[in-house]
């Protein structure tokens, strides 16, 4: 009886120790917020760049249609992302909640823009501003 408790309580340890939910750490500035969601982008990982995303029904259209896009891609392109490493070209604060990040990635040289905010003690980005340019 005793034997059964201990792999009873063993199996459940397993279960909780096996849990496939990632848990992520929250950003402690912009620029910790925005490298994360790229990168998270690039290497196909939606859980994590979705995490520091500030989700409302335009940012959460937008990353639909991202993710999409890269569903779309050759595996030779995806693995030629995942391998892109980040460049950061200039960090601007506009206040002590906004912040405009350029950067590339060794992949494709494109600049791109995201603006990202701290709200509700969180950074995030909006990739509203991405696409629509919108400061």
């Amino acid at each position: 009886m005793m034997f059964k408790k201990y792999f009873i309580g063993f199996l459940f340890l397993l279960c909780i120790s096996c849990d496939d939910n990632k848990k992520y750490t929250s950003a402690e500035n912009a620029l910790d917020a925005g490298r994360e969601f790229i990168d998270g982008c690039l290497k196909g990982d939606f859980d994590k760049a979705a995490f520091y995303l500030l989700h409302n029904s335009t940012n959460d259209a937008i990353f639909s249609k991202l993710k999409e896009e890269y569903q779309q891609k050759s595996s030779a392109e995806k693995k030629q992302l995942k391998d892109a490493s980040i460049t950061i070209l200039n960090v601007e604060e506009v206040s002590t909640d906004e912040t405009i990040i350029s950067y590339s990635n060794s992949f494709n040289n494109t600049t791109r823009v995201l603006k990202v905010i701290h709200s509700n003690n969180n950074w995030l980005v909006d990739v509203n501003y991405t696409v629509k340019g919108n400061l």
